[in-house]
Formats: C-alpha cells, sequence, structure tokens
C-alpha cells in the first residue's frame, strides 16, 4: 500500500504539476488575506468585503463553460501556463499599485484591488479545467486517489502557509512586503509550469464539435450522472451557506480583537486540518470511494461552523476551523476522484469546467451571502445561520439522492 501511495511522486510531470499549484496557491492564499486586510482597513464594511468574492465570481463563472470547451479542444498545458502568465503580471500590479510603489490612478486604491480580483477570476476560471485535464494525462486511474490526495496536500500546506506568513509579514512590515510574497510565488508557478515538456502535444485526435454543441454535451454529461450532480451541487451549497473565510477579517477584528496575524492564524486554522488529514489519505489512498461519506463529513463540516460562529475565545475558534478543514479535505478528496474517475478523458476539461462553476459559486458567491447576511442579520447570527443551512442541506440531499447514498466506486 505504501510504495503504490508514493508511486505517483516518481513521475517528473507530476511533480512538477504539484509545485506549481503549491506555489500558484500560495500566492493566491496570500493575495486573499493582504486584499481583505487593505479592503477591511480603508472601508470596515463587511459588506464590501463579500463584495470581493462576487468580484471574482463573475468573471469566473461568465467563463466557465468557454474556457472547458477550448480547453478539450486545445493543449491544457499551454492554457494553463498562459493562465499562469496572466495571474502573475496581475500579481505584479497589485504589487505596484497596492504595494504604494506608485500611487494608485484615481487615487481609488480599492478600485483597483477589486479590478485585480476580477482579472484573477477571469485567469482561473480557466486555469481550473486546464490543470484537472493535466491530472488525468500524467496519473493512472490506480493512482488518481493518491493524485489528488496529493495535490490536495499541497493546496493545503500553501494554505497554512499563505495567509500565516502573509499576515505576519503584513502586520509587520506593511504592504508593500507582503504583496512581494504572492508575486515571487507567482513567478515561481510560472516558470515551472513551463518545465513540464511531455504534455505539449494536442492529446485528443476525435473530431471537434461546435462550441454550443460542446459545451451542451458537458452539461449533459453531468446532469445524466446523477451522483456527480448530487456531489457539486451538495458540495456547492453547503460551502455557500456555510463558508465563513470571507468574514474573517472582521471576526478577527470585532468577535475575537486580533489584528493581522491573528487573521493569518484564522485563514490557516482550515488548512491545518485539512494537510493532515489529505495526506493520511494519500499514504494510505481509498480502495473505494463511497459517495455517503461525503454526506456524513460535509454535516460534521456544518456543525464546526456553528461553533465557530459562538465561540469568542480565538483557541476554540482555531479549534472548529481545524476541525472544519479535517471534514473538507475528505470532501474534496472524494469529489475530486469521483469527477476524475467517472469522466471521459475529452471531456474532462468541459466537466471539470462545471465543477469549477459549483466550486467557485460556493467559494466567491458565498463571501457575498456572507457579507449580505452580515449587514441584516450581524456578524455573528450570519455564521451560526450558515452552518445550519448546511446541516439543511446534506438532509435535503440524502432524501433526494438516494444514487447518492448507495454510490460506491472501485478503485482498478
Amino acid at each position: 500500500m505504501t510504495k503504490l501511495s508514493f508511486n505517483v511522486l516518481r513521475g517528473r510531470d507530476f511533480r512538477l504539476l504539484l509545485f506549481t499549484r503549491m506555489f500558484s496557491s500560495f500566492a493566491l492564499q496570500a493575495q486573499a488575506v493582504i486584499v481583505g486586510w487593505q479592503v477591511y482597513s480603508l472601508t470596515h464594511d463587511p459588506f464590501i468585503l463579500g463584495l470581493t468574492g462576487l468580484a471574482e465570481a463573475v468573471p469566473a463563472i461568465s467563463c466557465a463553460l468557454v474556457a472547458g470547451h477550448i480547453v478539450d479542444i486545445s493543449r491544457p498545458h499551454l492554457i494553463y501556463c498562459l493562465c499562469l502568465g496572466a495571474l502573475m503580471l496581475n500579481t505584479l500590479m497589485l504589487l505596484v499599485i497596492g504595494g504604494g510603489i506608485i500611487p494608485p490612478p484615481g487615487g481609488h486604491l480599492v478600485h483597483w484591488i477589486f479590478a485585480g480580483i476580477f482579472i484573477s477570476g477571469l485567469a482561473r476560471s480557466f486555469a481550473m479545467p486546464a490543470s484537472s485535464s493535466l491530472v488525468q494525462q500524467i496519473a493512472s486511474r490506480r493512482d488518481m486517489p493518491q493524485a489528488t490526495a496529493w495535490l490536495s496536500s499541497g493546496f493545503h500546506m500553501s494554505a497554512i502557509a499563505g495567509p500565516a506568513i502573509a499576515g505576519l509579514v503584513y502586520g509587520g512590515y506593511g504592504p508593500k512586503v507582503a504583496w512581494m510574497l504572492p508575486a515571487f510565488c507567482m513567478v515561481c508557478a510560472f516558470g515551472q509550469a513551463n518545465f513540464m515538456h511531455s504534455l505539449r502535444h494536442f492529446r485528443n485526435s476525435e473530431k471537434r464539435l461546435p462550441a454550443v454543441q460542446s459545451i451542451r454535451e458537458g452539461w449533459s454529461f453531468i446532469i445524466k450522472n446523477r451522483v456527480l450532480l448530487a456531489m457539486m451541487a451538495l458540495d456547492m451549497l453547503a460551502v455557500l451557506f456555510g463558508g465563513a473565510v470571507a468574514m474573517l477579517p472582521a471576526y478577527a477584528d470585532q468577535v475575537l480583537h486580533t489584528g493581522s496575524q491573528g487573521l493569518g492564524a484564522l485563514r490557516a486554522a482550515t488548512a491545518i486540518g485539512a494537510i493532515v488529514t489529505a495526506v493520511v489519505m494519500a499514504v494510505r489512498p481509498m480502495k473505494h470511494v463511497s459517495a455517503v461519506r461525503m454526506l456524513w463529513v460535509v454535516a460534521g463540516f456544518g456543525v464546526c461552523m456553528i461553533g465557530f460562529g459562538l465561540s469568542t475565545v480565538f483557541w476554540l475558534s482555531m479549534f472548529f476551523l481545524i476541525v472544519s478543514g479535517a471534514f473538507d479535505s475528505v470532501s474534496v478528496v472524494i469529489r475530486s476522484t469521483m469527477v476524475q474517475l467517472l469522466t471521459p478523458e475529452h471531456m474532462l476539461g468541459r466537466v471539470s469546467s462545471v465543477s469549477s462553476i459549483f466550486i467557485i459559486s460556493s467559494n466567491e458567491l458565498g463571501a457575498f451571502e456572507s457579507g449580505t447576511l452580515a449587514r441584516m442579520m450581524g456578524l455573528v447570527p450570519s455564521v451560526v445561520a450558515g452552518g445550519i443551512g448546511t446541516l439543511i442541506v446534506v438532509a435535503l440531499t440524502a432524501l433526494a439522492s438516494p444514487e447518492l447514498r448507495k454510490s460506491v466506486t472501485e478503485i482498478d
């Protein structure tokens, strides 16, 4: 078992993809903390924090279906490199303007930060399906659970280090030095992606369908596959209601009374639980994928969000976030593995793009939903209500989808 668990790491391209995603994730996670703290420092409005999620979600969701079609008819590696190049230039722009190297044109820094968020969402709408397509090219079906677990581990390692280091640097040295972190890491990610030399040729020799027909085919595949549809919907709605990450700057200030250092620790807390769980799942991979397990871990996530919302003690809030990260990690590995195993290679870009719509809707639109509820109900009641909403979603999904409760996929 152990030998098989580490087998996927022997591939040069997989290692490069793993480290590319780690560097880019570090940059984006660090950027989220810096953006959140700068926007909140300038506005002191949780609703504006929620709008940062909407600013990224609009371009990402709008372009996702077209992005999946383009990935499936093109070279995913080339698309991925172009996206990382765009993210690199965007982060360098935010360093120059957000870091105060030059005054923001027009004098409105928040407007430029939102412009950077919009560009990031646009690039990520193409990067996500391209990256997913590369995984299926690199890893065999037998290695897929380990591959998704290692990639999840790498993401969460970055999600720990990025927010924590960015928060510490921001608090100690200010935004200029803090913005250098994501800029440097995005340059590294772009460089590593270009070293993946064996994936440059177009992999699908089938006749290319017209764009509209191709996009319709991707949607049709997911709608007919009730298990995939139910898992994506469950994950989207659970995080949409239960996610409280966008409100952490306000929580750190108003409830827990910590500065940017405390915010960085809170942002990293979910990743601490997630990475430990993901590493265990990578070293001891699943022999089969049971979808009903996802119902239980999402329910656990909702309970943790209720606990976090009610907590006024920093260490207890950290505990609930850590445990929620562990539950979320299991959910991510199950969902990602099922998408890879149940989707034909020539459709993976389109299916991954649809999956990205669900993910972006849960994360970025969840941030907007959290900000709106915080303005209407108050900060603490909005988080508690979101956790309760997650539990309701789990119960309704279990009742409405018997296929999900019974689904078990064996690993070859």
